[in-house]
C-alpha cells in the first residue's frame, strides 16, 4: 500500500518497466508537464489521482487537457484508489470503471479489446495489480 497518493503515478509507471532515471526526471518536473497536478509522460500517458468519487470527472479533464494534446499522450488514466478508469486516445478504447483496481490483461483483452493490448505492450507482465492508495 502506498503511503502517499502522489506516489501512485510513479508506482504505476515503474510497474510497467519505466527506469529509475525516467521516474526521477518526472518527479523533479524536468519531464513532467502535467497541467492537472498529475504525471504526464510525453508520448505515453497522462495519469491523475482523483478525489474520492471523481474519477470520471478527472478522466474527462485529462482528455480535455491541452498538455495531454501537446505531449501526444496515447493513454489517460484516473483513479481514486477505489475506481480505475483509463482511455486509449489513439484507438478510442476505454476501461470504465474498475472497482478492484487490478488490471488483468488476459481478461481485459476480451472485455476491452485493443486498449488492453496497447497498455499491456508497455510491460512484459500479463497481470499487474495497481498500487493501492491509502484510502
Amino acid at each position: 500500500m502506498l503511503s502517499d497518493t502522489a506516489e501512485f503515478p510513479y508506482a504505476f509507471l515503474e510497474a510497467f518497466g519505466n527506469k529509475a532515471t525516467t521516474l526521477k526526471k518526472l518527479r523533479s518536473g524536468a519531464s513532467n508537464k502535467s497541467d492537472l497536478g498529475g504525471v504526464l509522460q510525453t508520448s505515453n500517458i497522462h495519469i491523475a489521482v482523483a478525489p474520492s468519487g471523481e474519477v470520471t470527472k478527472t478522466l474527462a479533464a485529462l482528455r480535455d487537457s491541452p498538455a495531454t494534446t501537446r505531449a501526444k499522450a496515447k493513454f489517460i488514466l484516473a483513479t481514486d484508489g477505489q475506481t480505475f478508469e483509463a482511455e486509449d486516445l489513439v484507438g478510442g478504447d476505454t476501461v470504465l470503471p474498475r472497482k478492484d483496481c487490478t488490471i488483468r490483461a488476459s481478461d481485459e483483452a476480451r472485455e476491452h479489446g485493443a486498449f488492453c493490448s496497447h497498455l499491456r505492450s508497455l510491460s512484459t507482465s500479463t497481470t499487474m495489480p495497481l498500487p493501492r492508495l491509502p484510502y
